[in-house]
């Protein structure tokens, strides 16, 4: 039972995904780590409305306060996050097709 368990693991690279995983997950803290203490503090001091707290921007519509400030920051971590992303894969795979020559 053991064997085949290990043979189940091997095969379907169980291993390589969790370890994946894992480094997908400290990636991401890294690349959180980024945006939150480098770049929106950029984009904070470049906004002067509401103080340069523009995360806190309310837009009163009759009883309904739509919290734009939250769509346009989740928004703008979206798009640097993803920039960063696509600019590692790229340089990984990059150096990957490079190797391979």
């Amino acid at each position: 039972m053991i064997k085949e368990f290990v043979a189940f693991l091997k095969q379907y690279g169980v291993v390589g995904l969790a370890i994946a995983v894992i480094i997908g997950g400290k990636l991401n803290d890294l690349v959180t780590a980024v945006v939150s203490g480098l770049l929106m503090p950029i984009v904070g001091a470049a906004t002067s409305a509401a103080g340069g707290d523009w995360r806190t921007w309310v837009v009163p519509v009759g009883p309904i306060n739509f919290e734009l400030g939250k769509v346009l920051g989740a928004g703008i971590d979206f798009v640097i996050v993803a920039f960063i992303v696509f600019w590692m894969a790229k340089k990984i795979l990059r150096e990957e097709q490079v190797a391979k020559k």
